[in-house]
C-alpha cells in the first residue's frame, strides 16, 4: 500500500524501510483497505512532505500531529489543506492571524501551504496517515518511529536548522535534537484550544531572523489567493 519514498530521501530511508516495524506498517494500512476503510490522504500524498522538500533542501522543520480526517482536505503536508478547501480550517486561521500580526502577511483566501515547503520548510506530521472520519486513528502503528527517524536525520544536518514545535506533542520530540548549531522555536498549539497562548509567539520573524544568523536565506511566508 505505501508508495515509494520519494527520491530526495530514499537513500536515507531504504534501511528503515526494510524495518520490521516498517512492514507491519504497511500491512497494517492494507488490511484497513480491505476491510472498506477510507485512508487519508491519498495514497500518491502519504509522502508528500519528502516529495516537496528534499533532504538536502530542509532549512526549516515544522512538526504537525496526523493528517486532517475530513476527505478532500489533508495532502501530506501538516496543517495544509488542499487548495480548493473552504471555509479554511480553524487552527490554520490561527496561524494566518499571528502571521499578518507578526511580519504582516495578508491573509490568503486558502489554506494550500505547499509554497512553503518548496522554500525548505518540511512540514511533517508526526503521523502520517489517519481513518477518514477518525482523527487520531492510525497512532502507535509505527508512523512515530519513521517519523522520529526523519527528524534525526534532519538534526544530524550541518548546516542550521529551525525546528517549529507547536504543542505539547510536537514538543516531545525536542529530545531528537541535540546538535547545538540547530534551534527550535516551541510555544502553544494554534488550535482553539491553545491559541491566546499561541498568539503573540512572533514564530515568523523569529525564524527568519535564525536563518539570517546562519547565512541562510529566509522563507516567504506570503501564501497567495487562488
Amino acid at each position: 500500500m505505501l508508495p515509494p519514498i520519494p527520491p530526495g530521501w530514499r537513500s536515507l530511508l531504504k534501511e528503515e524501510t526494510r524495518k520490521p516495524y516498517y512492514r507491519a506498517l504497511d500491512a497494517f494500512l492494507e488490511r484497513e483497505l480491505a476491510g472498506g476503510q477510507m485512508i487519508l490522504p491519498a495514497r500518491k500524498d502519504i509522502f508528500n512532505a519528502l516529495a516537496a522538500t528534499s533532504y538536502d533542501q530542509v532549512r526549516v522543520l515544522l512538526v504537525g500531529q496526523d493528517p486532517y480526517p475530513t476527505p478532500g482536505h489533508a495532502h501530506g503536508l501538516c496543517f495544509s489543506v488542499q487548495p480548493t478547501v473552504r471555509p479554511v480550517p480553524f487552527s490554520l486561521r490561527n496561524v494566518y492571524r499571528e502571521l499578518h500580526d507578526d511580519i504582516g502577511c495578508r491573509i490568503p483566501n486558502n489554506g494550500y501551504l505547499e509554497p512553503w515547503a518548496r522554500q525548505g520548510v518540511l512540514m511533517l506530521n508526526t503521523v502520517l496517515t489517519v481513518r477518514a472520519r477518525q482523527a487520531n486513528s492510525h497512532q502507535g502503528r509505527g508512523w512515530e518511529r519513521f517519523t522520529d527517524r526523519i527528524i534525526e536525520l534532519v538534526a544530524a544536518k550541518q548546516t542550521r536548522v529551525v525546528f517549529v514545535l507547536w504543542g505539547r506533542q510536537a514538543q516531545k520530540k525536542r529530545t531528537l535534537i541535540t546538535q547545538p548549531h540547530h534551534t527550535v522555536i516551541a510555544t502553544a498549539h494554534p488550535s482553539p484550544l491553545s491559541v491566546r497562548k499561541f498568539y503573540g509567539c512572533r514564530c515568523f520573524s523569529q525564524i527568519n531572523r535564525d536563518l539570517a544568523d546562519a547565512g541562510v536565506a529566509p522563507i516567504n511566508w506570503q501564501i497567495s489567493d487562488i
